[in-house]
């Protein structure tokens, strides 16, 4: 069930990626729409108004008063039906990862014979660098989702930080997470933590009046906003005495 919901929903956000950069190069060019029209409709460019949608995906140079069609119809309904899969395919693995969230704890690994102090220490550090790290990392990919994707582009790149974060986050609980724990309890830390750290990132930048785009210093708020919310996950963890209860 895990490995499938994680192959499913990632899937599902890499081909919503995927759309969204093929619906981009079918468009006039973002930088000179009027300019793609008139070399598409044959006109003067100054007179050439352009209309794109991307709900279907659609775009007309309106010339002269006369709509020509940049996208045919046919590309269109053919566009619309795979978003429609697409989506189909986020929604299962969406529906899949609650249900893993939900599901078996499995077996609990206790804190015998582990320096929790160090573990601890190890996250907050070792692991806020590494989630810092991967944001970096990730802006170049949103610069990438911007200039080939446009809208739908960045639409999907919400949802692609949010599974890279939440996934690494799982992996890092699960090295170096609270104890007593079971794979359960790491997979909902490390949504927990996805969910909290692309909040902060992009309410940020919305306050900066430059949303959705994200900046460099994500990374460093990334990192600090990891070791907080791991910190409160490790104030909140259970002590040995209580590991049956935990379990359950």
């Amino acid at each position: 069930m895990g490995m499938r919901a994680g192959w499913v929903l990632g899937g599902g956000v890499g081909a919503g990626l995927g759309w969204a950069v093929v619906v981009t190069g079918m468009m006039p060019d973002w930088f000179d729409p009027a300019g793609s029209c008139a070399r598409r409709a044959v006109g003067d460019e100054r007179s050439i108004a352009v209309r794109t949608n991307w709900f279907p995906p659609s775009a007309d140079c309106v010339v002269g008063g006369e709509v020509r069609p940049y996208i045919s119809a046919a590309q269109t309904v053919v566009l619309s039906v795979v978003a429609g899969l697409i989506l189909l395919v986020l929604v299962v693995g969406v529906v899949l990862s609650v249900q893993k969230l939900r599901g078996d704890p499995g077996p609990l690994r206790t804190a015998d014979g582990v320096d929790l102090r160090k573990r601890r220490r190890n996250q907050l550090t070792f692991g806020a660098l590494d989630l810092g790290i991967a944001v970096a990392v990730l802006y170049f990919g949103n610069l990438f989702a911007i200039v080939f994707g446009g809208l739908g582009g960045v639409i999907g790149f919400v949802f692609a930080i949010l599974f890279v974060v939440s996934a690494l986050a799982t992996v890092l609980d699960r090295h170096l997470g609270p104890l007593p724990s079971t794979p359960r309890a790491s997979r909902r830390r490390g949504a927990i933590v996805g969910v909290t750290v692309v909040g902060v990132i992009y309410l940020l930048t919305a306050f900066t009046a430059k949303f959705p785009i994200i900046h460099l210093w994500a990374a460093p708020v990334a990192a600090v906003t990891y070791a907080a919310t791991a910190a409160i996950q490790w104030s909140r963890t259970p002590n040995p005495a209580k590991q049956a209860q935990y379990s359950g």
